[in-house]
């Protein structure tokens, strides 16, 4: 239960996050990190809105889910987004950290469906979303210097 509550709005990730920014002096990290979670989550909840799928504790009776059921669908998973997300900009970054980060994205995963409030495929699906989120912010900040060097010789 508490790696559910860690990953709750990607505040474990934005910590991760701080502190490697301030042992790196890269402040930058920081800023994609915030962005890759506010992003992931905010595509979760819109395509939770059209897909529209219960919760199992709204399906089933039983088993009893170990944590508040959030009010929102199913899929995809928020936490999955978001950890997945701030995971792959992380270990983009320090790549020697790829193992432990996934790791811990995975399990904030799981722990969604361990504690009932999410179905494998949310999970999932939230996993997919995140590293599709990763790889465009990445893809745009990679792409921002090469823009900024064009208009000024242009």
């Amino acid at each position: 239960m508490w790696l559910s509550n860690a990953g709750t709005l990607g505040l474990v990730w934005i910590a991760l996050a701080l502190v490697l920014a301030l042992l790196r002096r890269q402040p930058s990290l920081l800023l994609l990190v915030v962005a890759a979670d506010g992003l992931a989550d905010g595509l979760a909840r819109a395509v939770k809105a059209v897909v529209d799928r219960p919760r199992p504790p709204v399906r089933y009776a039983k088993p009893e889910p170990l944590v508040a059921v959030p009010h929102d669908h199913s899929f995809p998973s928020g936490h999955a987004a978001t950890s997945f997300a701030c995971a792959t900009i992380l270990a983009t970054a320090v790549p020697r950290l790829a193992v432990p980060l996934y790791v811990l994205a995975a399990a904030i995963a799981f722990s969604r469906v361990y504690v009932g409030v999410h179905y494998p495929l949310d999970v999932i699906g939230g996993a997919a979303l995140g590293l599709a989120v990763a790889t465009a912010l990445r893809l745009l900040a990679a792409d921002l210097p090469r823009s900024r060097r064009a208009r000024r010789s242009g």
